[in-house]
């Protein structure tokens, strides 16, 4: 009876550190790709991209590695040899963020823009590319520009969301809708009150000398409550990232 006993208590001991060395394990959130989420230089501040706030809304068993680069499409970060270190990094359990949109817009440049079938068809290589790694993709849409006329928002992305959307549905990927999120926020703002978000500088700035109007990229606020949003998109999405998140309540202009 006793080594019954004993065996049975090693067995649970076993499983209890399994358990809690499970939980310990840490998530790493790869971040791939334009330049409204990328990491910024001093000399650009205050522009802000929204991936350098995402790792304040986790635990410290989530490690955010934000690889995103100004300016890239879905064809250039790949064709720039920027995705492979992160795929030959990727462990089975983490996540990319794939958000793409605002480049392969520009059609006009060869090497960076997209057609909507190429888009499609690098957004689901992506997808595939981490799934084989035992990894979990997350598809974003683009975020808004501040892109008001006479009054009312409008969508500058074309049909690019709408890719984005298609293939999270076909595929079956949870997909956060930054570009649904980031317009409420702005509608629910307005034209002018929404300039605070962007990284609109007034002349004799030392990194802007003459000024800054930009209705792209982020300013430290703006890059706060974006990041704000795609953790309402984790949470929306439920996906298992959400219970190793910081305690947080959302502000006003997020609801």
């Amino acid at each position: 009876m006793k080594n019954t006993a004993f065996k049975i208590l090693i067995v649970v001991m076993l499983f209890v550190l399994s358990a809690f060395s499970s939980k310990q394990k840490k998530i790493t959130i790869y971040i791939i790709g334009d330049s409204t989420a990328a990491n910024k230089s001093a000399k650009a501040y205050p522009e802000t991209g929204w991936g350098m706030e995402l790792q304040s809304f986790f635990k410290t068993d989530v490690v955010v590695d934000n690889r995103v680069l100004n300016g890239r499409s879905t064809k250039s970060f790949r064709a720039e040899k920027h995705w492979e270190p992160v795929l030959r990094q990727l462990m089975p359990g983490d996540y990319v963020f794939i958000e793409f949109g605002h480049n392969d817009e520009k059609i006009e440049k060869p090497g960076i823009g997209t057609s909507l079938s190429e888009f499609k068809s690098n957004l689901i290589n992506y997808v595939l590319e981490v799934r084989k790694k035992r990894a979990i993709p997350v598809l974003l849409t683009p975020i808004s520009r501040r892109s008001f006329k006479n009054g009312i928002l409008v969508n500058s992305h074309g049909d690019y969301p709408n890719v984005t959307r298609k293939v999270a549905d076909s595929l079956n990927v949870p997909m956060i809708d930054m570009l649904v999120k980031t317009e409420k926020l702005l509608s629910n703002l307005g034209d002018l009150s929404s300039i605070k978000l962007f990284n609109y500088v007034d002349s004799g700035h030392i990194n802007y000398p003459i000024g800054k109007k930009d209705d792209t990229h982020l300013s430290p606020d703006g890059a706060k409550q974006v990041a704000g949003l795609v953790v309402q998109g984790i949470k929306e999405e439920r996906l298992k990232l959400a219970k190793r998140l910081k305690k947080w309540k959302p502000i006003a202009q997020l609801i």
